[in-house]
This record gives C-alpha cells, structure tokens and sequence, in this order.
C-alpha cells in the first residue's frame, strides 16, 4: 500500500490549522468572512427542510408500521439490499382466528355465522391496509429517502468545501495582513518583504477564486430545495389520495357488515326467545316448594321483579308472551338508554330506535337476554345487548 508520510502530515498540519482557526472565529478572535444573507437564508432554508423531511419520514414509518421490531427488520432488508419477506397484517390475523373459531364452534350456529362473516370484513379491511402501506411507501417515503440519502448528502459534501474554503481565505487574508504590517515596520528590508507581500497577494486571488467558485456550486444546490418542495407537495398529494381511497374501502367494508349484521339480528334473538320460551313454563305441581321457589328467582337481580309467593300458580310468569298485560313491579322499574335501532320481530316486541330512553324491568321466569320496557303507552319485550341500563 501506498503509504506517503509527508502527504499525512501535511493534511495534518492542515486539519490542526484549520482547528484553530475555527476556535478563533467562534471566539472573536479572527476575522471571518461572511456570506451574504440571500446564501445564509438558503443555508437556514436547506436545514429545515432536511429536519422536517427526517420527522416526516420517521413518523410516516411508525403509522404505516407501528412494531419497531418489524421497522428494524425492514431497515435490515432495506440495508443488505434484499427483499422484504411478506408480512401478515393484524387484520388478516384476526380474520385467520375468526375463521378458525367459527369452524370449530359450527359455522351453522349464529355465533358461528357472525364470526365468518366478521372474519371476512377484517380479511378486506387487512388487504386494503397492506395496498396503502405499499402504495404510501413507494410514492411517498421512498422520495423523502431519496432527498435525504442522495440530494442532501451532495449539498453537505460541497457545504463541507466551501467551509474549508472560506478558512483558506481568511487564512490568507491574515497572512497578507502580517506581511503588510511587518514591512511597514522593516522599511529597510523592503525589497524581502515586498516579495512576501506579493505572495500573500497572489494566493489571496487564488483562494478568493476558488471559494468564489465553491460558493457559486453551493448556491445552485441550495435554489434547488425549491424544486425538492415541489417534488415532495406532488408525493404528499399522492400519500393524501391513497389515504383517502384506504378509508373509504374501509367505510364501505364496515358499512356492508353492518347490513349483513343488522339483517341477521332480529332472527338470532328472535329464535333466542322462542328456544326459551318453553323452559319458562311453571314447573309441575310435584315439585317441592323450594325447587319452585329456586325455578323463579329474578333472573337479572338488578333489575326490579314481580314477587313470587311459592305455592301460587304463578300467573306472571304465564303471560310473559302477553307483555301488554304485565304490571310493572312494586318495587320499581329501570330507565335504560338504547344502542342500537331494534325491529320487532313480532306484537309481543318493542321496536327500538338508537338513543331514545324507555323503562326496563324483568319479569320472574324470563330469559336473562330478555326485558320488558316501556315508552309511553307502548309496551314490549326489548333484548338486553341492545341496551345501556343508566338506574
């Protein structure tokens, strides 16, 4: 290997000098040449943008990927210049889990069914996240990496140049200065003295042309963040629209599920209802009084129940398929506010309409899925996972 000892040393002598120097300026203590504000502005300029497009960049990467451990991974890729192995998404995942409980709890059952079909709304909305992840990545963050890796690595590098220019200028001008001051002192040696203020004079105007020079290739590159703005204002517009498209797939998704589930909802409580309709029938006359008693407790013990005297046909209990004839308990009722809108199956049901307040109470013998309530004159049996019981 070449190995040339003076050449080492001099860029030595070099970089210490240069050292100093730049110590002295921030200390006051040596001249400095400065730039005109229209370059410091572009310099101000240049920073920011490059400080804003690197938070820009890291935040975009933690919305598209919030697993730091997968972002690493992707860098990793990224770096060694491979492909990034494919990736299930959570939404996927959580289709994949769905799916598979359903199969086993009977895709015939009506948890099964809702299942399927939920699973199938998230394997939607977990594709149309890998397409926007995918699409924002390349029309978006990849010319934010592009600027920073390439457009402002070659602006450093010349800015770097320019620096060591402009410190080989000042250092000139000091030279020139001494060699001026020194033959002003030594009018009698004016001869050596005029050959050294030549020579500072002559490689004053070569350095003050090189950092001319320098100064006029940084100026270009930083004009040009101007076109990097507007290169970045047309990939944010993309980012914006594929954002735009992702939500409303999304929308749209939830909007068909929401149907299939609202069309599905009267006809599972509905058969909830009638499967346990027969097993509120009284019990028969051989059974002991405390297995009577013990056969109408209150189902839902927050909620106020007609009494039950053991030993008396219970006749409330009978008429749970006649809401309209039902009293209200002694003890008192429930106000409840309502979830969902609720389309009665049959006259025995209460329509029900998205936040409105009706009174709720139970009844002895009824399903615990099931109330009686009340709004006004209109009276009917309400499913309880449609309401939020308040008192």
């Amino acid at each position: 290997m070449d190995f040339n000892v003076k050449k080492l040393a001099s860029d030595a002598g070099v970089f210490f000098s240069r050292a100093m120097q730049f110590t002295e300026e921030k200390l006051g203590q040596a001249e400095k040449t400065e730039l005109d504000a229209h370059f410091e502005n572009l310099l101000a300029r240049a920073d920011s943008t490059k400080n804003w497009t690197e938070k820009i960049l890291r935040q975009t990467e933690v919305l598209l990927q919030p697993n730091p451990s997968a972002r690493v991974e992707e860098f990793l890729y990224e770096k060694l210049d491979r492909k990034v192995p494919s990736r299930v998404t959570n939404g996927e995942l959580l289709a994949q889990y769905m799916t598979e409980a359903a199969n086993d709890f009977g895709p015939g059952t009506p948890y099964g069914k809702t299942l399927i079909k939920v699973g199938e709304t998230q394997r939607r909305l977990g594709a149309a996240e890998r397409d926007f992840i995918h699409s924002a990545s390349i029309n978006f963050l990849t010319p934010l990496r592009n600027f920073l890796e390439g457009d402002w690595r070659t602006i450093s590098k010349e800015r770097r140049i320019l620096q060591n220019r402009r410190l080989d200028l000042d250092a000139c001008k000091a030279r020139l200065k001494k060699a001026k001051a020194a033959e002003a002192k030594a009018a009698c040696e004016g001869d050596l003295w005029s050959d050294e203020v030549e020579k500072a004079e002559h490689e004053l105007r070569l350095t003050q042309t090189e950092f001319d020079r320098q100064a006029e290739v940084t100026r270009l590159l930083l004009e040009g963040i101007s076109s990097t703005h507007v290169n970045h204002l047309r990939c944010l517009h993309e980012f914006v629209e594929s954002q735009t498209n992702y939500y409303a797939q999304c929308y749209q998704y939830m909007l068909d599920l929401q149907k299939q589930l609202g069309s599905s909802k009267g006809e599972i409580f509905s058969g909830t209802f009638v499967g346990n309709a027969e097993s509120t029938s009284p019990p028969p006359a051989a059974a002991s009084p405390p297995a009577v008693a013990a056969t109408t407790l209150p189902a839902v013990p927050t909620i106020p129940v007609v009494p039950t005297i053991v030993g008396v046909p219970n006749t409330v209990a009978e008429s749970v398929l006649n809401p309209n004839e039902v009293k209200p308990p002694a003890s008192g009722t429930r106000k409840a506010r309502v979830l969902y809108d609720y389309e009665a199956a049959d006259s025995t049901e209460l329509a029900l309409l998205a936040d409105e307040m009706i009174t709720v109470y139970s009844l002895p013998g009824m399903d615990p899925d099931w109330l009686i309530g009340e709004r006004g004159n209109q009276k009917g049996k309400v499913p309880v996972t449609y309401l939020e019981l308040l008192s």
